[in-house]
């Protein structure tokens, strides 16, 4: 059957300390590889909440428990409580995925801040929080970052260059049906993206009577006979918490079905680079989520 890539996006302080290390446990009991993005700078995810006034947010908010997926004392970081540093207080936790043997690469700086100003923001700017991330990686790891994963799935032109400049190979920024050079301005990048294809547990929570007794099995049925590779992002908050019995069905129904669960390093190696299309750089909506993202055209 096809790979199913697990790309964990880490936004939080919590999620790090307390989700990342319960993932780390159900991938190894499953023998099952995935790729740790995480967020290297402050916990501001309060700031979120301003996000009240866009078209979808009350909604989308409404649906998938907020509150009770991430924690109060989360979500006053950055309003009533200061934004913890998390590379600087989980850095054990992040090494200890690496030493695990899972791959680690880079989220954001600050997730929030980047996810709500990034598509408009000028070149000094990413380049600031983009170099921030990539030397406190460095700093934690001993090493550079391979990858990147965009919070949000947010970017701008000049994150995309980025990437290029900083030699990566590979990255996940969008939101797509699979692999392709992402083109700016008529010339295509060096980098391959690798987009997410199958829908966030958070997108589907909520929607046409789905909750978290029958998730895992309208999931499935999305990959019971598909025979192209997946990309699924899940997040150490919700999948490395209270949906950790949905995430630990996922892996059991997925390798039931055949699938191997890779990395996106994994990933990428199988490619034949030679093969991939290329688009243009592009801005949509997807079911379930509020707001534009990028997304790879039709």
């Amino acid at each position: 059957m096809a790979r199913i890539v697990l790309k964990i996006d880490v936004d939080t302080l919590r999620g790090t300390r307390e989700g990342v290390p319960n993932l780390a446990r159900m991938l190894d009991r499953a023998r099952a590889r995935a790729t740790f993005l995480f967020s290297l700078g402050p916990d501001h995810t309060g700031w979120a909440l301003r996000r009240v006034f866009k078209p979808g947010f009350l909604k989308k908010v409404s649906r998938t428990s907020v509150v009770e997926h991430y924690g109060l004392k989360t979500l006053m970081y950055g309003t009533l409580l200061p934004g913890p540093d998390i590379g600087r207080r989980a850095a054990a936790e992040m090494r200890a995925i690496r030493d695990a043997g899972f791959e680690t690469g880079i989220h954001t700086w600050d997730h929030v801040y980047w996810q709500d100003n990034v598509r408009q923001r000028p070149r000094d700017w990413t380049r600031q929080q983009m170099q921030r991330s990539h030397a406190r990686f460095a700093e934690i790891f001993g090493a550079a970052p391979v990858t990147h994963g965009a919070a949000g799935w947010q970017m701008n032109d000049f994150a995309f260059e980025q990437i290029d400049a900083w030699q990566m190979a590979y990255a996940s920024d969008g939101r797509g049906r699979g692999p392709y050079r992402p083109v700016l301005n008529g010339r295509p990048l060096n980098h391959v993206q690798l987009p997410t294809t199958l829908p966030t547990l958070d997108e589907l929570l909520g929607v046409d009577g789905t909750d978290a007794s029958n998730i895992a099995a309208r999931l499935l049925q999305k990959t019971a006979r598909e025979s192209e590779d997946q990309v699924f992002t899940l997040h150490a908050e919700l999948e490395g918490q209270r949906l950790a019995p949905v995430f630990e069905a996922l892996l059991a129904g997925w390798q039931a079905q055949g699938h191997t669960l890779v990395t996106m390093g994994d990933y990428y190696a199988s490619l034949d680079l030679d093969q991939l299309p290329s688009y243009p750089v592009t801005w949509g909506e997807i079911a379930g989520r509020s707001g534009d993202l990028i997304i790879q055209p039709q």
